[in-house]
């Protein structure tokens, strides 16, 4: 990612600590004017003030929970209608760790809120500048898990695998334009996820967990490098272009209108 113009702006989702806060110090320190979004507004001034004295740069904060339609809409307005923004990292998500069941009816409607409704629709609130202008970058922050379901993933796997469906239709959709979307796909990190998920980060290994600084230094390369999916734990890509080619290769044998041999037995003679 290139040094921004003077007063580019990066707007960045769920600021106030772990992955979002990195994001801010990593964009400062490339000389981003930030705006950052979390519920927590102790810590997203008390993060503006160290970031404004360390990088000489300006911070605005915004008390919002993405999950709140009125502070939904406040951050998209702000979206809509500052010019500067050239870069919108939807970082904020949680996810309850439970049986589908299982999980209160609060828990699931804000894992939907939070992980699917809230990047769509600030994606939507940014894009039209973005493509007017033909410049800028969203950063859509999914997980490992969109690949994979446990018992008690089921919501939350689903959630992030919508995110990085979404980033990969919009990537077709900007192709002829110079805008950027990047999925960036962590494992296991050291955050407060988990102390909000229901199960510690105690409770792994703690060599497979990556600390939020080499993540997010991992993704930024990733994004220098012009990938399109960053998977900062998975050191041998073609894991990836296999998976990659694959799924374009099991969509391309759908394309068929005649059922598939083995279903023969079950189809009446016309």
């Amino acid at each position: 990612m290139p040094s921004p113009s003077i007063n580019a702006v990066a707007v960045i989702t769920g600021a106030s600590s772990g992955i979002g806060a990195v994001y801010a110090d990593r964009l400062a320190k490339r000389g981003y004017d930030l705006i950052l979004v979390a519920r927590r507004i102790e810590r997203l001034r008390n993060l503006k003030e160290v970031l404004s004295a360390r990088y000489q740069i300006n911070v605005q904060v915004i008390e919002a929970d993405l999950t709140v339609e009125n502070d939904l809409a406040q951050v998209e307005h702000v979206l809509r209608s500052d010019e500067r923004i050239a870069v919108l990292v939807n970082n904020a998500g949680n996810g309850k760790l439970s049986g589908t069941v299982a999980m209160s009816d609060a828990d699931t409607a804000s894992t939907i809120a939070l992980n699917i409704v809230a990047p769509t629709r600030l994606a939507r609130a940014v894009l039209p500048a973005f493509i007017g202008r033909n410049a800028g970058s969203i950063i859509n922050v999914s997980s490992v898990m969109a690949f994979h379901a446990l018992p008690v993933t089921t919501l939350y796997s689903a959630t992030k695998s919508y995110l990085l469906m979404f980033s990969r239709g919009l990537q077709t959709e900007l192709a002829e334009t110079d805008i950027r979307v990047q999925a960036v796909l962590p494992a296991g990190t050291a955050t407060e996820f988990y102390e909000h998920s229901g199960v510690p980060l105690s409770a792994f290994d703690p060599s497979v967990v990556m600390t939020t600084e080499n993540l997010v230094d991992a993704a930024l390369a990733g994004f220098d490098a012009g990938e399109k999916v960053t998977l900062p734990s998975v050191h041998d890509t073609a894991f990836w272009t296999a998976y990659d080619e694959a799924e374009e290769a099991l969509f391309g044998a759908t394309q068929t209108g005649i059922p598939a041999p083995r279903y023969s037995h079950t189809i009446s003679a016309e």
